[in-house]
């Protein structure tokens, strides 16, 4: 069965036999031919063999990192919850801390951009907290004008003014037939206990919003100056980073259903939102939020046309001042400073379905081949300002983009049924090298792992690299065991295993990203034993803690087990994905959001 994108890789090996392309790909510049012929192999391709029998793929239930920044220089996401084990591939994939949720079904996909991206997806159950079912079939509404296909421009809410009132004081449920405590007496308690050289609990947040049957995804966070921000519903709120106390917050007038995994330098974010309030209202809308003041700035729709285009999911992304919009025939793009439309559908019948936020505006492009068949798949440059291909490297026939691990250096998730690779080029598009060895037994999760809505390329959990070096984690800890995991290092000029650290017993490593020459981790909290940050050199060697969370807090961080981690200015957070409840209110007192450092 086709899987939906974002799903951990399927059970061949890692390292598939894709093949280099065997001739050269158009330099830059000539970005808008069509690349064609044969693949030829690079002068030493490092071999790469499927398994005789791989296993059957076997979606994850909620790993948790689902909104992580994908592996770049600017911070990154980790997620401790856990994806299902795959069959113990030669090559690498991604691994997440935390307790493995149970298993989740397939979930039904159309042929589209990436690993089925942009197919079709409909919620086949009820959506807890603990058994994410991914889907959201999107339905049909004529747009403000009648249905004429011109964008119509509308206010977020009534004022357009965030709401800087002091938030109330949240409580936090602890379970059972126990009190109510407040957020800031669970931390008090923690610090009480706190032993040396344990970072503080630094703050702690409650959902605080009534959220539909189901519960709704959480975007973010995003960090702005001393600000960190989050949406849920039709809600966004700005934090202060050192003490958690709400700065302001800001009412959207239809619900949040996409988003980009990053702001602007200049702390902007565009968020996706519904056309109406109704249930079965198309995802169509952009809002434009000032992460710094909470303000409501530009708000316009963009036309969805077709049933391809109708059905899919959205993939965002921040290129600068451009944010896009893609989906599975095409996307959109529109200047994030003044919502001006800078492209939409590009020459030719391959158009990118989406791409990674960064500097550098790499895209995944589906070509169709038939009325219903988006199989061959692109990888391209495009400048952002203008919609300008700069180049294209034509992926192989049957291979398809599924992620984009890093847009700089370039390293692509590429998988073919049950066969995966990780394919690395240059940064002009030319073939550099794929992935190859390593401890194997690798796992890989992604947005469309973790949320139900607006699942990216580019935020993917257990990765991270520098110019050089690939890091990425093998299967996530199994607590009967008390076994640990490894975090595996490749040479991205030789696609070769470099090597390995080993995380302690019942808990834990996974790359978040990098920094001054080291690769950052988080370790997960087991019992008895807390989480943190920890760091060891690009050339390998024994690892340490930068940021140990106290043994005290660790029923409240193994509460996050759906969760995203960011290390930014010395502190940690820990950031759900999702929230919701089993009884009605629960959403409001469910934990959201907490905070560590010294």
């Amino acid at each position: 069965m086709s899987q939906p994108p974002g799903q951990q890789p399927p059970q061949g090996e890692f390292g598939a036999p894709y093949g280099p392309p065997p001739e050269s790909f158009p330099p830059p510049g000539q970005g808008t031919a069509q690349p064609s012929g044969p693949y030829a192999a690079p002068a030493q391709p490092g071999p790469y063999t499927p398994p005789a029998q791989p296993g059957p793929y076997a979606p994850p239930a909620q790993p948790a990192p689902g909104y992580g920044y994908p592996p770049q220089p600017a911070p990154g996401y980790g997620y401790p919850a856990q994806p299902g084990p795959h069959a113990q591939p030669t090559q690498p994939g991604y691994g997440f801390p935390a307790q493995q949720p149970p298993p989740q079904p397939p979930r039904p996909g159309g042929s589209g951009g990436g690993r089925f991206r942009g197919g079709t997806r409909t919620i086949v159950g009820a959506v807890l907290a603990v058994a994410l079912l991914a889907g959201g079939g999107i339905w049909f509404a004529l747009d403000g004008d009648g249905g004429s296909g011109k964008p119509t421009a509308g206010p977020a809410h009534s004022s357009g003014q965030p709401d800087t009132s002091p938030s109330p004081s949240p409580t936090v449920s602890k379970g059972g037939d126990e009190d109510l405590i407040s957020p800031a007496e669970e931390t008090a308690a923690v610090n009480a206990k706190r032993k040396p050289g344990e970072a503080r609990m630094l703050w702690l947040q409650k959902g605080g919003v009534d959220l539909p049957q189901g519960g709704e995804d959480v975007y973010g966070p995003w960090f702005s100056g001393d600000t960190v921000v989050t949406a849920v519903y039709r809600t966004v709120t700005g934090y202060d980073i050192k003490d958690g106390s709400r700065k302001w917050s800001l009412r959207l007038s239809t619900t949040a259903c996409a988003a980009p995994s990053q702001p602007t330098a200049d702390g902007k974010i565009v968020l996706g939102v519904k056309r109406t309030t109704a249930g079965d209202s198309e995802c169509n809308g952009l809002q434009m939020v000032d992460l710094d003041t909470g303000k409501a700035g530009w708000h316009k729709t963009y036309v969805r046309q077709g049933i391809w285009d109708g059905l899919s999911d959205l993939r965002m992304s921040t290129n600068g001042d451009t944010v896009t919009v893609g989906r599975t025939s095409r996307s959109d793009a529109f200047r994030v400073s003044d919502g001006k439309a800078v492209f939409g559908k590009l020459p030719g019948n391959c158009q990118p379905f989406g791409f990674a936020s960064g500097d550098m505006a790499i895209a995944a492009a589906s070509c169709q081949t038939a009325a219903d068949d988006h199989k061959e798949h692109q990888v391209q440059r495009i400048d952002p300002a203008t919609g300008k291909r700069l180049w294209t490297y034509k992926v192989k026939k049957g291979w398809q983009v599924a992620q984009i691990y890093s847009a700089d250096p370039i390293v692509v998730s590429l998988e073919q049924s049950q066969k995966w690779a990780i394919l690395v080029l240059n940064a002009d598009g030319t073939y550099r090298t794929q992935l190859s060895g390593g401890p194997g037994d690798y796992q890989v999760a992604c947005d469309a792992d973790l949320i139900v809505k607006g699942p990216n390329l580019d935020n993917c959990l257990g990765v991270a690299a520098d110019a050089n070096t690939f890091y990425m984690a093998t299967k996530a800890v199994d607590l009967k065991v008390g076994d640990g995991n490894k975090v595996a290092a490749f040479d991205l000029n030789t696609g070769k295993y470099k090597w390995s650290v080993r995380s302690p017993a019942e808990q834990s490593l996974t790359p978040l990203r990098t920094e001054g020459g080291k690769l950052l981790m988080y370790l997960g909290a087991a019992k008895n034993k807390g989480g943190g940050i920890a760091s060891v050199p690009s050339t390998g060697g024994s690892w340490g803690m930068v940021l140990r969370h106290p043994v005290s807090g660790v029923p409240t961080e193994r509460g996050f087990s759906l969760s995203r981690i960011t290390y930014v200015g010395g502190r940690s957070y820990l950031t759900q994905a999702r929230i919701s409840g089993i009884e009605d209110g629960d959403e409001i007192e469910e934990r959201s959001m907490v905070a560590f450092g010294s």
